[in-house]
């Protein structure tokens, strides 16, 4: 009889211990799975499958989600929860992919990054423009011109559409370019990996975004003249706009493909060597986030 009731307790504590263990395990499941939870992602965008799949390509534990046309890489880097978007071309295919981004993810950075072409005649194909500042370069307001008396460009004047909640166009106030600044903390990262590549030059510059291409070197002279731009590309103002929306922060990484202003033709390699350069971004971003 004695040695049943020992092999009962034997038992009970067996069963403790088992449960217990569990309990511990599902506890520190639980506490890791919120830490990650807590961990807000990075958001890497890029327009065009050559600006965004390289990058989603060295991530690891990579699983794939799409809302409409926009495709999200989700994955790690550094054990670091990083997403990269392809958004698409244009301003608003990117500023819905955006505010798709930071509704469903809740980043805690946004880094569009991509290829563009020059404005300033210093720069070469390869260079890097970091994103000081970024501008809508097609938000505009045109002169005052009856029929007949033509159109002049050259004289239409910036247009900022956060200016006013009334008509922008009544408002003298929004006569005026809407500047977005670079995240702080996201430029400090990016000089401090600047040795890391090779391939050109990195400066600060202004990133200027429409959807419009411009071939005309005249007009170009004039948005650099005007809206001092580095370089212009289609996506990157409105996704700095949308950040600032939702307080995220934000930077514009553009790579030159060409410059018009100096002959620089045009080079598709210089796509897969700006993500080459973000990876080296944003790891040094991650490495100054609490607990790396």
């Amino acid at each position: 009889m004695k040695n049943k009731m020992l092999k009962k307790y034997a038992f009970l504590a067996i069963i403790a211990v088992l449960f217990l263990s569990a309990l511990v395990g599902w506890n520190d499941s639980q506490k890791a799975a919120a830490k990650e939870k807590e961990r807000q992602p990075i958001i890497v965008q890029g327009p065009m499958p050559i600006e965004a799949e390289n990058f989603a390509k060295r991530l690891k534990n990579v699983k794939e989600e799409k809302s409409g046309d926009f495709v999200f890489y989700k994955g790690t880097l550094d054990k670091y929860p990083v997403i990269v978007v392809k958004t698409g071309k244009g301003m608003e295919n990117t500023a819905a992919a955006t505010a798709v981004a930071i509704e469903r993810y809740n980043p805690i950075a946004i880094i569009n990054q991509g290829t563009s072409g020059g404005h300033d005649p210093n720069l070469n194909v390869f260079d890097i423009v970091l994103g000081k500042r970024t501008v809508n370069l097609g938000s505009l307001k045109t002169a005052e011109k009856e029929d007949g008396q033509g159109i002049d460009p050259t004289a239409w004047k910036p247009m900022d559409l956060m200016a006013s909640e009334g008509s922008a166009g009544e408002d003298p106030n929004a006569e005026k370019a809407r500047y977005y600044e670079g995240d702080k903390d996201l430029l400090a990262a990016a000089h401090a990996v600047k040795d890391s590549y090779t391939k050109g030059k990195i400066v600060e510059g202004t990133i200027g975004s429409a959807d419009v291409w411009n071939n005309e070197v005249d007009r170009i002279e004039w948005f650099h003249t005007k809206f001092g731009t580095s370089v212009e590309e289609m996506e990157g103002a409105s996704a700095a706009q949308i950040a600032k929306a939702y307080d995220v922060a934000f930077l514009g990484i553009r790579v030159l493909s060409n410059n018009k202003m100096n002959g620089g033709k045009y080079n598709p390699n210089t796509a897969a060597a700006n993500q080459e350069y973000v990876y080296e971004v944003v790891k040094k971003y991650i490495s100054t986030k609490p607990g790396k």
